[in-house]
């Protein structure tokens, strides 16, 4: 094992042993009971807008609990169900009609229509909201609407969106009466089975059950959310009673067969590369990147046995997964040597790169970044490591990014649950892309043909658009397609599925 990645995985397991919450000066909760229960998140929640749905830790609360999105996706058995929209038909090329559905209310009991779905849409392609789910999903889709009653509403996008359906089922709708337009929601009004009834930024939010849902009740009565980094410590509070659910613990805390889980995430690591700036706009030192780590050694150690080294950003059952992609090989001498050619051409190489992490993203992520630094100074680049919470990580891996940045390397990780690369190829490799430090035209115009194509020519054309972003722009250095480790309660009856990755819906809690 390389000796960088021996030092960091024996720091992982060191603080693995520091189990009791009280330890770490945190408040110690009283022991769940009744119909109540306390969710344990790895970050501090710290926007609460149901736009931002799309990042992990704001979907785990909000999404199909507080606001609820148009079209489900069935995670367990694949395909779409209604939720606020009973159904949906194309009406042409461009055009989608949606049925809504009727008797639904907001929290504050005002009637759902066709003019929140508008709103909706509306607020998320808003560029001075940096809305997750309109910039990562909606980018390069323009829309405009007809309704001809109050619970029909038709969308007509350009270019076409053949899968609109399924792109609504990753945007909550939201109350465009109640809503602020121009500015993040504080306190969210849904029409979803839960009320957001508190926030104490920093420390913990409350949901409860909603009295007048519109759906079948939920056994769940009040769901507490709290925040411990440290996934021992978070393990440990549902061994003693002090919580129920930790969606996310690091596999040396999974010890447990009775109350540990693991699935499938869907999640897929990796780090972007800022292809603009030198030397990384340099195609020699990007492959460079790729060839120093050494992910096999990672396996087992820092990752689960189970994950899947990945050579693109969506997994294998994505339609347009392109398999010819090859898993980079670990060749440090190769690497070192086209440094050595970068360099004697001129390019910067001795530059300083920032890592930029986030912590919590994943479990060892901290660890797991230091020994990539490692290896990477092992072949001669020059890298330093910053970790930074979320809400400041966010600026760099969102545009706009920060100004005089200088050259970095992004800690990152891509869900892609609901199966069509629509959901990554705009965001991640698009000029225009939220998430992209790319600037190829030629990618930009095979994206777009893909997004509107249908059937066996959209899985060639995502093929075609995943070679050129990863072999010939080489955008990123792609990891591992995840697997994750839940720890639940023996008191509640709940199996994590790929969807616990970026929802946990507290109606489908139950207790033995």
């Amino acid at each position: 094992m390389n000796k960088t990645l021996a030092i960091a995985l024996s720091r992982t397991l060191l603080s693995g042993t520091v189990l009791a919450t009280g330890l770490l000066g945190g408040p110690v909760l009283a022991q769940s009971t009744g119909k109540d229960v306390t969710v344990v998140l790895s970050e501090n929640v710290s926007v609460v807008e149901p736009c931002m749905a799309a990042r992990q830790d704001v979907g785990r609360v909000i999404s199909e609990n507080v606001n609820e999105m148009l079209v489900e996706y069935d995670y367990t058995n694949g395909g779409l169900m209604p939720r606020l929209a009973t159904s949906w038909s194309q009406v042409d090329d461009n055009t989608w009609e949606f049925k809504l559905r009727d008797g639904v209310k907001w929290h504050d009991g005002s009637p759902f229509t066709a003019k929140d779905v508008q709103f909706s849409i509306e607020r998320n392609k808003n560029a001075n909201l940096s809305c997750e789910t309109g910039g990562k999903y909606f980018g390069g889709t323009t829309f405009s609407f007809e309704s001809p009653d109050d619970h029909t509403i038709r969308i007509k996008t350009e270019p076409a969106q053949p899968i609109l359906p399924l792109l609504l089922s990753i945007m909550p709708v939201q109350s465009a009466a109640t809503t602020p337009a121009g500015e993040f929601d504080r306190k969210p009004n849904g029409t979803g089975p839960y009320l957001f009834s508190d926030w104490k930024n920093g420390q913990s939010i409350t949901l409860t059950r909603n009295p007048d849902y519109w759906g079948e009740e939920p056994q769940v009565e009040k769901a507490t959310y709290v925040f411990r980094s440290d996934s021992a410590v978070a393990a440990a509070m549902v061994e003693t009673g002090e919580a129920d659910i930790v969606p996310s613990i690091a596999i040396q805390d999974a010890t447990n067969p009775e109350t540990d889980f693991s699935y499938p995430n869907s999640e897929t690591s990796y780090l972007r590369i800022d292809t603009r700036a030198a030397p990384l706009d340099d195609k020699r030192v990007r492959e460079a990147l790729n060839l120093a780590i050494d992910r096999e050694a990672m396996v087992g150690s820092l990752f689960p046995e189970g994950v899947e080294m990945a050579t693109q950003l969506v997994p294998p059952t994505t339609i347009g997964h392109n398999p010819d992609i090859p898993v980079w090989p670990y060749d440090p001498d190769k690497a070192k040597e086209l440094l050595e050619a970068a360099k004697a051409d001129g390019v910067p190489v001795d530059t300083q790169i920032r890592m930029i992490g986030r912590n919590g993203i994943y479990a060892n992520g901290t660890p797991a970044m230091e020994a990539i630094m490692a290896m990477l100074q092992e072949v001669g680049f020059n890298v330093k490591l910053d970790m930074y919470d979320v809400s400041v990580w966010n600026n760099y891996f969102v545009s706009p990014f920060v100004a005089d940045a200088g050259p970095t390397l992004t800690q990152s990780q891509h869900d892609n649950a609901t199966g069509d690369p629509v959901f990554t190829a705009h965001v991640k490799y698009a000029s225009d892309g939220t998430h992209s430090m790319l600037r190829d035209a030629e990618l930009d115009a095979m994206i777009a043909k893909a997004t509107s194509a249908t059937g066996e020519e959209r899985a060639k054309l995502w093929q075609q658009v995943f070679a050129r972003a990863e072999q010939e722009d080489i955008a990123d250095i792609p990891m591992f397609h995840m697997v994750g480790f839940t720890r639940v309660s023996p008191r509640l009856d709940f199996k994590p599925t790929i969807a616990t990755n970026s929802q946990l819906q507290l109606q489908q809690i139950k207790f033995k």
